[in-house]
């Protein structure tokens, strides 16, 4: 029987057999030829270009956050507005080259106030690491090969940096997107900040390319009160036929990958770091954390925790999933991961697992569901039926469903002893996550006294709930979108010695673990009218 691990985590007894698989059969994350670390800077000829393309790209990026009509014009229900081709083509006739055959436009444009200031801001679109961990539910990777120039007078205006990144949706369903590009950075004469990417595939003129970027990025002006007006453009061309189609809905409407989803992750995660550098306990927080040195401890280890989820559910290049069974959409895909010399993981075989399915239900619904602790007993078979409370609860944003919990699990057999489950519960109308991951106890309570978090070992599993389609603003949409798209991802401790041969029993029983908690998600939140 599974069970979550109880005191330090430790190889879980999957039973069945012992049979050595051949290391064929189940994708492993490092499998995949990591495209990103393959493709070198770039050469002192090509530079010239680079920055020519960079000015040239700023300029655009401009022009496209403060134009109307006619070159964007509004779409039929008036819900967001379309760019045209023609008129783009006429307005920018130099720029990367015509769009190349079998590739599809997608471009979009989306405006907020988002509750940071303008020079935090720039810091993290211009730092890989703060960018990838803001944006972590989009960027599934990004590394910057070449900083060209790091701008003047101690900020980043005039700062150019050649990257690679490759952009998700947290499925295995839907191909990531992989660019390699330039990023600018410019004040502007009336204060006005820029960030602009332009694609450099074309100095690769070998490489097969899936996705390529015009110029794309934001316009961040200073508001008062600490607040940034931020003005975001996508522009790309891709190939998406890959695309599931259950996915390709909600991927046509721009929510996936259009200016809308970043934006509205921008804005969810400046209420969460506001939220994290708050020195006094807010009356909404509950339970156990009585300092605020606790309190960013633990929103510190959630963070890490969501990023480790995030980085493990897509479509990655970096790791290659197996298909378990049949060819239908609701296949659970597998890749095992070998954890050696990370504090922050168990040591041993992980073995991942995730599948993806639509739901008559909307979104809401779903994420209420599957965030309440007392619900919990009716899908997570882990637990065992167990009693569970919340031990701990931070808000941390204007939703109630942005919350990092800390629950305990009381173990309905007295022999057993109690455990404890780490949860961050996330939402914004793009999308939302339940994320959450078993924790020691002793490491625990070193947590939320305020020590460092990242000695904490994290096996992160949980749920993204993406609507099924396009919607309206305004919370996650209950009438707009009619079903849900669920991804349910596992990832256990199969044998503690990272050198072990991964067994057929384990494989088959994660398998039958998440096709049981699908089984009783869809019974739960009421799929009779499916």
């Amino acid at each position: 029987m599974l069970s979550y691990p109880h005191g330090p985590p430790r190889s879980m007894d999957l039973g069945v057999g012992n049979f050595a698989l051949q290391p064929s059969l189940v994708g492993d994350l490092y499998g995949g030829g990591d495209l990103l670390r393959s493709v070198s800077g770039p050469t002192e000829a090509d530079k010239p270009m680079i920055i020519e393309l960079a000015v040239a790209a700023m300029e655009e990026l401009i022009r496209m956050a403060q134009a109307g009509e006619p070159l964007w014009v509004p779409s039929p229900d008036s819900s967001t507005e379309i760019l045209s081709e023609e008129e783009y083509l006429r307005t920018f006739p130099r720029g990367i080259g015509p769009k190349p055959l079998g590739l599809k436009s997608e471009a979009s444009r989306e405006s907020a106030v988002v509750i940071m200031n303008h020079i935090s801001l720039v810091e993290i679109l211009m730092d890989v690491n703060q960018w990838t961990s803001v944006f972590s539910g989009i960027v599934s990777r990004a590394v910057t090969l070449e900083v060209l120039s790091t701008g003047v007078a101690g900020n980043y205006n005039g700062a150019l940096q050649v990257m690679t990144a490759e952009y998700q949706v947290p499925s295995p369903l839907v191909p990531t997107r992989e660019n390699y590009f330039v990023r600018y950075c410019k004040q502007h004469a009336d204060g006005t900040w820029a960030v602009v990417d332009v694609s450099l595939e074309n100095l690769r003129p070998s490489t097969i390319f899936r996705c390529r970027r015009r110029p794309s990025g934001c316009l961040i002006q200073e508001v008062p009160n600490g607040y940034s007006k931020v003005v975001w453009i996508e522009h790309v061309e891709v190939d998406d036929r890959a695309v599931h189609n259950i996915y390709r809905p909600l991927v046509n409407s721009g929510l996936a990958f259009g200016a809308r989803r970043w934006v509205a992750t921008l804005d969810r995660q400046c209420e969460r770091l506001a939220s994290a550098m708050a020195n006094n306990i807010p009356a909404g927080d509950i339970g156990v954390i009585s300092t605020s040195e606790g309190r960013k401890s633990m929103l510190k280890l959630a963070e890490r925790m969501v990023m480790s989820f995030c980085t493990g559910v897509g479509a990655s290049m970096a790791h290659a999933w197996t298909t378990l069974s049949g060819s239908g959409a609701d296949d659970v895909r597998v890749m095992t991961r070998k954890s050696m010399d990370d504090p922050g993981r168990p040591p041993g075989i992980v073995l991942s697992a995730a599948t993806s399915f639509w739901l008559p239900v909307p979104p809401k619904r779903v994420f209420d569901f599957l965030r309440d602790e007392n619900s919990r007993s009716e899908w997570d078979i882990l637990s065992n039926g167990g009693l569970v409370q919340e031990m701990a609860h931070i808000a941390n944003g204007r939703d109630p469903g942005n919350s990092v919990s800390l629950l305990r699990v009381n173990s309905a057999n007295s022999s057993q002893s109690n455990m404890l489950i780490l949860q961050e519960s996330c939402t914004d109308f793009t999308g939302s996550y339940v994320i959450y991951a078993p924790v020691d106890i002793v490491a625990m309570n070193v947590v939320l006294s305020g020590g460092d978090p990242d000695y904490v070992a994290l096996l992160p599993s949980g749920f993204a709930i993406l609507p099924d389609g396009p919607t309206h603003h305004g919370g996650i949409p209950e009438a707009k979108s009619s079903g849900s798209l669920l991804t349910v991802a596992f990832q256990i401790l199969v044998d503690s010695v990272p050198t072990a041969k991964l067994s057929l029993g384990s494989v088959a029983t994660v398998n039958s673990l998440i096709k049981c908690t699908v089984e009783r998600i869809k019974s739960a939140v009421g799929c009779e009218n499916a």
